[in-house]
């Protein structure tokens, strides 16, 4: 949905940066790699040990590698078969880091059994939404969107992980049990969407 909505405005601040980005010498899979290996790592450094507002702060940050790979691309003419591969491959990666090191936190340091087994849900969700597209692509068939694609994922996960590191109550686990249920329907929006083009 916020692709959609968002894209052409997010483009027009983008573009000229990551122009100017390729004019340095820069690669957009470098710049994908190095968003990857950021935002990893700090999920996985900074939640396990309940850092939750620095990390949600750092991971936010080089999630924006996520949109200037693209605008690189797009400018440099240098979008290929192999950018678009790796960088499905890093979202992935990003993904279970971000979820499994909220889950770890959630069942090991804050003993939270209920919010463990919702973020666990969201994880392989997220897994299953990219897998849903990229198996209807593979046989030719589109099953793109949903109620809550990427940007959707992250913008509840990251907003309510950061309100929780600033003592809010309870708004992570209203943000994780919205995630699961909206997970829940993409799945089956995306599923819906290829069964209509059978």
């Amino acid at each position: 949905m916020l692709n959609i909505f968002a894209r052409a405005s997010v483009s027009r601040l983008t573009d000229p940066v990551g122009a100017g980005l390729v004019r340095l010498g820069l690669s957009p899979n470098a710049v994908t790699v190095t968003g990857t290996i950021g935002s990893g790592a700090a999920a996985l450094w900074f939640f396990p040990h309940g850092q939750l507002f620095v990390g949600t702060v750092v991971v936010a940050v080089f999630l924006l590698f996520d949109v200037l790979d693209g605008a690189m691309a797009r400018a440099g003419g240098r979008a290929s078969p192999f950018g678009g591969v790796l960088d499905a491959s890093c979202d992935r990666l990003v993904d279970g880091a971000l979820f499994g090191a909220l889950v770890w936190w959630s069942l090991v340091v804050d003993v939270d059994r209920l919010r463990g087994l919702g973020l666990l849900i969201c994880l392989v969700c997220a897994q299953v939404i990219s897998y849903v597209k990229a198996r209807a692509e593979a046989n030719g068939l589109h099953a793109d969107g949903g109620i809550a694609e990427r940007a959707e994922r992250f913008l509840i996960i990251l907003v309510g992980t950061g309100l929780h590191g600033l003592g809010v109550p309870w708004v992570l686990d209203v943000a994780v049990w919205v995630l699961v249920v909206l997970c829940l329907i993409t799945i089956a929006q995306r599923l819906h969407a290829v069964h209509t083009q059978r």
